[in-house]
């Protein structure tokens, strides 16, 4: 079962029936939620039903559909509503983007640099780490100006899928040292293409254009052992708490 919200990434809410029911949590059919990985945080989401309304904790799919899993041990039958906080997604989507267009530009400028680790915050920052040994640190620190220039160019974002094997054969698809991306039960792997920049395998959510994304500066450039090389990225407005420079 591919996931609901990447065939329906603007639909952050609808109704549906419980399939099935234990004490704190319900299946589904489907979810708009997005489970986190990759680096992103889970979509933050509620669940309403006649008795009340509960914070959606987790999220697991299965062969029937998706569990919706929640704090106590109330067992939920009926119709429910499921909502994603739209303001949260919108933020996860924003940076998730321009980590990819960072990732590109590394990529292409340090020789088929790769990911070490990731991470978006919900402070509006996120953090990538590659393996960089011995790169000039003044270069890192100068890399907002072509992640600036790639936003600016408001390039088309879009996702298809091909056979995972395929993609894994492709320099440049897979860009982690160590995790690929998911494989699906169909056997295939979402790819997301930023037009005229970029491809690679992404199972997260992303904006529709790198013109939606907000300028952005880096806040730090760390040494994390003798191979990784950590970039602390923020939006460029002195009013969000992102940019207090640590």
């Amino acid at each position: 079962m591919r996931p609901f919200y990447e065939d329906h990434p603007g639909t952050l809410e609808f109704d549906a029936p419980v399939l099935d029911t234990r004490p704190g949590a319900v299946l589904l059919a489907r979810s708009p939620v997005f489970p986190g990985g990759g680096g992103q945080l889970p979509d933050r989401a509620v669940l309403w039903w006649t008795h009340g309304t509960v914070d959606i904790r987790a999220v697991r799919a299965e062969e029937r559909g998706v569990w919706h899993a929640f704090d106590g041990d109330t067992e939920i039958t009926g119709i429910v509503r499921v909502a994603v906080d739209p303001a949260f997604r919108g933020l996860m989507c924003e940076l998730h983007t321009v980590a990819h267009v960072a990732n590109s530009i590394v990529f292409r400028a340090f020789g088929g640099a790769l990911l070490t680790g990731a991470q978006l915050s919900a402070d509006g920052t996120f953090r990538l780490d590659f393996d960089l040994p011995g790169a000039d640190a003044d270069r890192l620190r100068a890399l907002d100006g072509p992640i600036n220039a790639v936003i600016a160019q408001d390039l088309p974002i879009g996702a298809f899928r091909m056979p995972w094997d395929e993609a894994a054969a492709v320099p440049g698809l897979f860009r982690s040292k160590a995790v690929s991306p998911p494989r699906g039960v169909d056997g295939t792997v979402r790819i997301v293409e930023i037009a005229g920049l970029d491809r690679q395998g992404c199972g997260g959510t992303h904006l529709t254009s790198t013109g939606l994304a907000r300028p952005v500066t880096i806040l730090k450039v760390d040494n994390k052992g003798r191979q990784n090389r950590r970039i602390k990225i923020g939006f460029d407005d002195p009013r969000h708490p992102s940019n207090a420079r640590p």
